[in-house]
């Protein structure tokens, strides 16, 4: 860069939005874990039979249960998919 071209700047989040969004991402992080432990006590370990527990396609259960990256919503899917596992194990026991 030339020394007379101002340095871009990057904004900063708003500290209320990035305190709520870590706190999503710890929610986020918790439901992975209980549904990761409810498919591991069933024996459900392929992808195929995770993603139909889960009722979604293979490549969006992967992503939603591996994903790195926080996306907006996704603690509603996962709430969403938890729910989903205790009705079924519901009318399975």
């Amino acid at each position: 860069m030339l020394a007379d071209q101002p340095v871009p700047t990057k904004r900063k989040q708003p500290a209320v939005d990035r305190r709520a969004q870590q706190a999503d991402r710890l929610v986020t992080i918790r439901i992975r874990m209980a549904i990761w432990r409810w498919l591991d006590e069933r024996g459900i370990t392929t992808p195929a039979a995770i993603a139909a527990a889960l009722g979604m396609p293979p490549a969006e259960a992967a992503k939603l249960l591996t994903g790195g990256n926080w996306r907006e919503g996704d603690v509603a899917r996962l709430e969403a998919a938890m729910a989903r596992l205790r009705r079924v194990s519901w009318s399975v026991e």
